[in-house]
């Protein structure tokens, strides 16, 4: 078992991001909500308190008993858990004169201070907080102050707990990265083994534990989660994984066939199916997106039971979950309260009677690729960009029919070989083209034209939670424009989506 950093979740929008800068320092560590933490075990060997919204003037704040913990490891509290502690030990925290928001300057660190090391005098950090410490304490020795606020940092006298005001986690705070290194390698005395390859290595051993000689079913999707997921299996069972790859008729432009090849050559025991027709039966005359998802959920889980019943002696369901799903299912906010029908598939293993195996639960979506990569996952899908459950049909405003989903297969493509022939592909995080239910007058030649509009979407982003638009080069999308009008029939505008997350989502639909 790996030495880890354990973070207490109170609700803050950056609780991820402290998980995803500890990894990247080859450190394993674990998001646990605030009110259900493990107790202490040897290999936690430091905690982190998280941000909140909440503050420890309020009634029913978020509250936590640290004394399993303090004095036996390390503990670093940020914003509202540096807050919690010194309240906890008699400080005054009061509502700031002003909520403090964005970039401020370091005015004084204690550089002698083993978690300030290398942690410069005027450098900026990200504040994010509408409470502040007071300074006067008997038990606190500040190490950081800002011009406005003087308890910017401290530490607890006569232990290795710290508190710190502003947020290390975020690319604002200059030396953010530095100071979390200080507090998991430093004072917390992490080995920094927690690496692509000995996931692998200590995934494959587990799997093959865990699975025996049973045999193991995997719906694969084409993409990255569900492949990684099958190349583990594979590694460690082989033959005994079988793999079920759907094609419902709202992929992308000859992707069934490709991604299908793709498999062959890695080695899987795959079968493909084709449940284009029965999807779009299902799908008839249905506009509203989540009905979509259902029936596209409802479909899938018939296929892949009846192609799994063909094989004989399987008890275990392997899914592509990751970190993220898991953390969302017990977080502070609780689950999301629309579940994406064509992700839950939690009816199958009752149905089928089959036990659940997910390799890839502890991984968040930046190390899936990188495990990928160790394993040698071919680059169309591990490069590939992430793709909606239910497809096309999301990216159709309105009810479904073969014919609309040929028309924006053939619009998608030659944006996206656009992309991919410029060197944009890999610039951009996800990128697609969406079919409006609205039709517009055109000219093509010397005849008038009552056509559709097509939307191009393109966005960049880390890890999906937000997104900007993708500046592309306005030469770019003219070539593209003129491409789509000129080839794709039915078509006669195209627009581009400018539209950052939030507001607005990364899907239409």
């Amino acid at each position: 078992m790996h030495q880890r950093i354990l973070i207490i979740d109170f609700g803050s929008q950056y609780t991820q991001l402290i998980a995803r800068r500890i990894r990247e320092l080859n450190v394993y560590c674990e998001i646990h909500p605030f009110f259900h933490i493990p107790p202490y075990s040897w290999e936690i060997m430091g905690v982190i308190l998280s941000g909140s919204p909440s503050s420890v003037n309020d009634r029913e704040h978020p509250e936590i008993d640290l004394s399993q913990y303090r004095g036996k490891i390390p503990v670093l509290g940020i914003c509202y858990g540096a807050q919690l502690m010194a309240h906890k030990l008699g400080s005054k925290i009061a509502p700031s004169k002003s909520r403090e928001y964005g970039r401020a300057n370091l005015r004084f660190v204690d550089n002698s201070d083993s978690l300030l090391k290398g942690v410069s005098s005027g450098s900026t950090v990200w504040m994010s907080h509408g409470d502040s410490i007071s300074p006067q304490s008997d038990y606190l020795d500040i190490i950081a102050s800002t011009k406005d606020v003087e308890v910017a940092g401290y530490k607890i006298k006569q232990e290795k707990t710290y508190g710190i005001q502003f947020h290390p986690e975020v690319t604002h705070s200059e030396h953010g990265k530095d100071l979390l290194k200080n507090f998991v390698v430093d004072i917390c005395n992490c080995s920094q083994d927690w690496t692509p390859a000995s996931f692998v290595e200590e995934t494959i051993e587990s799997l093959r534990k865990i699975t025996g000689n049973d045999q193991v079913v995997l719906g694969l999707s084409g993409g990255v989660d569900s492949s990684v997921a099958a190349m583990l299996l594979h590694r460690a069972i082989g033959k005994n994984l079988h793999c079920i790859f759907v094609d419902n008729g709202l992929l992308r432009k000859n992707e069934f066939q490709a991604v299908l090849d793709s498999y062959m050559h890695m080695g899987l025991n795959v079968t493909g199916v084709d449940a284009k027709k029965r999807f779009y039966s299902e799908l008839k005359n249905i506009s509203d997106p989540e009905l979509k998802r259902k029936a596209i959920g409802k479909v899938f889980i018939d296929v892949f039971d009846e192609e799994a019943h063909r094989i004989k002696n399987v008890r275990w369901l392997a899914q592509g979950t990751i970190y993220p799903d898991v953390i969302e299912s017990v977080s502070v906010k609780g689950p999301s309260a629309t579940i994406k029908s064509h992700h839950n598939v939690g009816g199958l293993p009752e149905r089928m009677n089959l036990n659940i195996v997910e390799p890839l639960r502890t991984l968040f979506k930046d190390e899936v690729r990188r495990v990928g990569k160790e394993l040698g996952l071919d680059s169309l899908i591990l490069d590939r960009h992430p793709f909606p459950g239910p497809g096309l049909a999301i990216r159709i405003l309105g009810d479904i029919t073969e014919e609309k989903v040929a028309k924006l297969q053939e619009a998608d493509d030659i944006f996206i070989s656009h992309l991919r022939s410029s060197g944009l592909y890999s610039k951009v995080w996800q990128a697609g083209a969406i079919l409006l239910p609205v039709h517009t007058v055109g000219v093509m030649g010397d005849e008038r034209t009552y056509e559709n509009v097509v939307c191009l979407r393109a966005v960049t982003s880390v890890d999906g939670m937000t997104a900007d638009w993708a500046h592309l080069p306005s030469d770019f999308l003219s070539v593209v424009s003129n491409e789509i009008i000129n080839k794709v029939k039915g078509i006669n505008r195209v627009v581009f989506d400018i539209s950052s997350k939030p507001p607005a989502t990364i899907e239409w639909e």
